[in-house]
């Protein structure tokens, strides 16, 4: 049987504005920055559903039995208020529920669950992901800093194995490079497979009957190089993760 996962975020709209003597115009586009984990894990015999940021206030599942439709769900480069603020609440003032205390739920329940890390993940850029002190944090292997906590790497760092673990098995050493990751503190409860720097970069956890990791860096640029996304352990690495957080 196929597992199923469910991938949110990984995805943006850019505007840019042009100055041309006297002349002004504006561009625009729409990225899709998933194209390369949805192809592993949809190569490695899963079912993935990806839900686009600007999908997601909407359409991310509300309660834990929708999300137990899943296998597996991954939060990646999405902000906290994407999913706290659906449009009935936003917009209209009317209750909703708390998302991400649904999701911590599913998880206690036996659902996997994942942060792959980001400008809009843990922390994030100028602290806006915010997930500090959220179900999010209770429920991942990490503590989550309340400000930003971005490790920006330009001369790259390679992440160093710590133990063993079904997730790397296969997967030799050295990794590819990263120019970037989230600071993360792990927690006790935790298990360590991989750091950069004496930093958790890969983290995991058995949370009540489920399962939980956080991935401190990105599965597509900026953070994650050229070299990872090219490496022919990129698909193995994810497939190995969403099996295990799927109890194997």
């Amino acid at each position: 049987m196929k597992l199923k996962v469910l991938v949110a975020g990984e995805t943006e709209v850019t505007t840019g504005l042009h100055v041309k003597g006297f002349s002004v115009y504006q561009t625009g586009r729409y990225e899709d920055e998933m194209v390369e984990l949805r192809e592993a894990l949809e190569s490695g015999g899963c079912e993935v559903r990806h839900i686009p940021n600007h999908d997601a206030p909407r359409h991310f599942p509300t309660t834990v039995q929708e999300m137990q439709q899943f296998n597996v769900i991954v939060l990646s480069d999405i902000s906290s208020d994407t999913l706290l603020l659906h449009p009935d609440t936003l917009y209209k003032s009317l209750k909703t529920p708390n998302r991400l205390e649904c999701l911590a739920e599913y998880v206690q329940a036996g659902g996997g669950f994942a942060m792959i890390g980001g400008w809009m993940s843990f922390a994030g850029r100028g602290g806006q992901a915010r997930y500090h002190s959220t179900g999010i944090e209770e429920i991942l292997p990490v503590s989550i800093a309340a400000i930003d906590d971005r490790v920006e790497t330009p001369q790259g760092v390679i992440p160093k194995v710590m133990t063993k673990h079904d997730i790397i098995a296969g997967i030799p050493e050295p990794w590819p490079y990263f120019v970037g990751y989230n600071k993360l503190t792990a927690k006790k409860d935790s298990t360590v497979v991989l750091s950069c720097n004496n930093d958790p970069f890969l983290t995991v956890a058995q949370k009540g009957k489920g399962r939980a990791g956080a991935f401190a860096s990105d599965c597509s640029p900026h953070w994650a190089s050229r070299e990872f996304l090219g490496w022919e352990h990129y698909g193995p690495f994810w497939n190995n993760f969403v099996k295990w957080l799927a109890r194997g």
